[in-house]
């Protein structure tokens, strides 16, 4: 028998030790620890979707005292109003002159931008030559796929985040089979969640088999 399933936010924990560090995001991992030792005023850190970038832009506002403007967010419309020491998250769905404004308002400040991206600026399609240019000059920390040690530390704080308790032998099942991608991790995490409170039971090798099963 199948129960409703409430679609209830699932609240991931931005704390310093909740960050999971692996050679594939330490050299994001350490640009933060070294604020205000940066090459730059302004820095970009690019990574795939599900890949902490949202969490390490959380450290280092916690660290700086910076604020944290999502990229849609109707503040990067008046940038003079943003303090000088600010977080851009998905810098690609900013507004190109309003982020090109802020960009000039914090090198005149001397404070600092933390921009984060989807990949490396020089791949992105900039419209604004002024913008691009910036943009492409800035140190650059990028997040690769995960590693077979962060993918198994992924799956644990997924689980966690969902107050799920998963018994070591999923994890056994699950870490060589699944997807290298942080989506998939993320995706997975969310369908094993849906599974288990459809049918009332624990999430077990049988039924990690059968949602990996579903994503091919």
């Amino acid at each position: 028998m199948r129960q409703g399933v409430f679609d209830l936010p699932v609240e991931p924990q931005f704390g310093p030790g909740d960050f999971l560090v692996s050679d594939s995001n330490r050299a994001a991992f350490d640009l933060i620890e070294r604020w205000p030792d940066w090459p730059a005023r302004a820095v970009v850190i690019e990574g795939p979707a599900g890949s902490g970038k949202t969490h390490l832009v959380h450290l280092w506002c916690r660290r700086s005292g910076g604020v944290i403007i999502p990229g849609d967010a109707q503040a990067l419309a008046a940038p003079a109003a943003l303090p000088a020491i600010v977080a851009v998250d998905d810098g690609e769905r900013a507004d190109e002159r309003a982020l090109l404004h802020l960009y000039n308002l914090t090198l005149e400040r001397g404070g600092n931008l933390l921009l984060t991206l989807p990949a490396p600026p020089a791949a992105l399609a900039i419209g604004l030559a002024d913008l691009a240019s910036r943009l492409r000059s800035l140190p650059v920390a990028s997040i690769a796929s995960p590693d077979d040690r962060l993918l198994a530390s992924l799956l644990v704080k997924h689980f966690a985040d969902r107050q799920l308790r998963v018994a070591p032998e999923v994890f056994a099942y699950l870490t060589p089979r699944i997807e290298r991608s942080f989506a998939a991790v993320a995706a997975l995490a969310a369908r094993l969640d849906q599974l288990a409170l459809e049918r009332r039971q624990k999430i077990t090798v049988k039924l990690a088999r059968e949602a990996l099963a579903e994503f091919g």
